[in-house]
């Protein structure tokens, strides 16, 4: 049966519906973040450190996060992961002070860390091989709703108070471990094995992943596309349309729901796409749009064709988001490999911290045109370098790569 007419497993749906309730609730309590504080008379810088400090943590906490995977199983973590979230959330309504709050925020970074590599392991694991592509765009399509349902449902919960928000998002994410706690309780996927019973070559462990080619190309993919598509396009792109089109926030916002629009579009079809064509070819044909996008935004005379842009940028990073996950599929092929998901997580989140800060020092000393430039460079060298790499078609070559692993 083909990837594009197989039936899901009810697991993935379970945590694509998981996903799609902690993206609906980030997305009400991502904008009362800084707002609520600043209720603690802190400086601008101070409010914008609170997301600094989540995104830090789950940075570094990465590693951790993998290692637990290993040796508690993806479901649990999953659920131990989004409980801390949940916990410290909570808590953060009630934070008397500053420091209560950045506290709070970072143990739910740890929390992320461990939720977000535990339901990626567990979602390439739960997979069917011939439909590792559509499962990545069902899931890309989840979490791109709830994005976007989030701040529209934020606006009636902050009538509220801006403490409402994270009482939301505490309810969303009790909800969400709920749904994957009991809808993957007797998943055999998802159980994990007695200890001692798994063989070593049920587990890919770090160092064996780097000698695959495939996953060495991958790192550098998903660094390319965090600093640009989850750092310059959230962060830079607004100050480029306040600066350059004398726009506010909201003229922002419809820039970046282009992004979102043309990603949207491309999302499920780019999963049936990497079924049957391959991801290689669709990996470097949205690399190579992603690119062109970045370079000619600063270069736009108006800002419909800014608007323009932004959506072709969006149907690009459709066709790259499900690529870069089924290809991580394929390397893991059913393998338990926490580190190898750490890392392909970290690596992403890496490009997400620094695409800001090099992006924004780029701007202060050359402009706009170098900073998005830059970008585009970065996006381009990982398409030249899928296009030197060898195809995954999952299962056919992953015998191959598995034996130059052990070579």
């Amino acid at each position: 049966m083909s990837g594009s007419r197989q039936r899901l497993p009810f697991e993935v749906w379970a945590l694509v519906a998981g996903g799609f309730t902690v993206a609906l609730g980030y997305g009400v309590v991502a904008p009362a973040i800084p707002q609520f504080a600043l209720e603690f008379d802190v400086s601008a810088f101070a409010a914008s450190a609170i997301v600094s400090a989540f995104a830090l943590m789950r940075l570094v906490s990465a590693p951790l996060a993998g290692w637990v995977v290993d040796r508690l199983g993806e479901r649990r973590t999953y659920i131990i992961g989004i409980l801390i979230v949940a916990v410290s959330t909570g808590a953060a309504a009630l934070a008397g002070d500053y420091v209560q709050f950045v506290v709070l925020r970072g143990v739910g970074g740890i929390g992320s860390a461990m939720f977000t590599v535990a339901a990626t392991a567990l979602l390439i694991k739960v997979s069917p091989p011939a439909a590792r592509g559509r499962v990545a765009s069902v899931n890309a399509a989840g979490f791109l709703l709830g994005g976007l349902l989030g701040p529209v449902l934020g606006g009636a919960v902050a009538v509220f108070g801006l403490r409402a928000p994270f009482v939301f998002y505490f309810v969303m994410l009790i909800i969400a471990a709920s749904v994957v706690a009991i809808a993957l309780r007797t998943s055999t996927h998802a159980r994990r094995a007695p200890r001692g019973a798994e063989k070593a070559e049920d587990e890919l462990s770090f160092r064996a992943a780097l000698r695959i080619p495939q996953y060495r190309t991958l790192l550098l993919s998903v660094f390319a596309f965090g600093w640009s598509s989850y750092g310059v396009r959230v962060s830079v792109i607004p100050i480029l349309v306040a600066v350059t089109f004398h726009g506010d926030a909201t003229l922002a916002a419809w820039v970046l729901a282009a992004y979102a629009a043309g990603n949207a579009i491309l999302i499920f079809p780019s999963g049936r796409w990497n079924d049957t064509i391959g991801r290689k070819p669709l990996l470097i044909t949205g690399s190579v749009i992603l690119a062109a996008g970045y370079v000619a935004f600063p270069a736009a005379p108006h800002i419909w064709v800014a608007i323009i842009v932004m959506f072709v940028a969006g149907a690009g990073s459709a066709l790259v988001n499900p690529g870069q996950q089924a290809v991580l599929a394929d390397i893991l092929a059913q393998r338990r490999g926490g580190s190898v998901v750490a890392a392909y997580s970290m690596t992403s989140d890496l490009g997400g911290v620094l695409g800001p800060l090099v992006a924004g020092a780029i701007v202060d000393a050359a402009g706009f045109g170098w900073a998005f430039g830059v970008t585009a460079a970065l996006i381009a060298l990982a398409a030249v370098t899928w296009v030197l790499t060898p195809a995954t078609h999952p299962p056919r070559d992953l015998p191959a790569a598995e034996a130059a692993v052990k070579r």
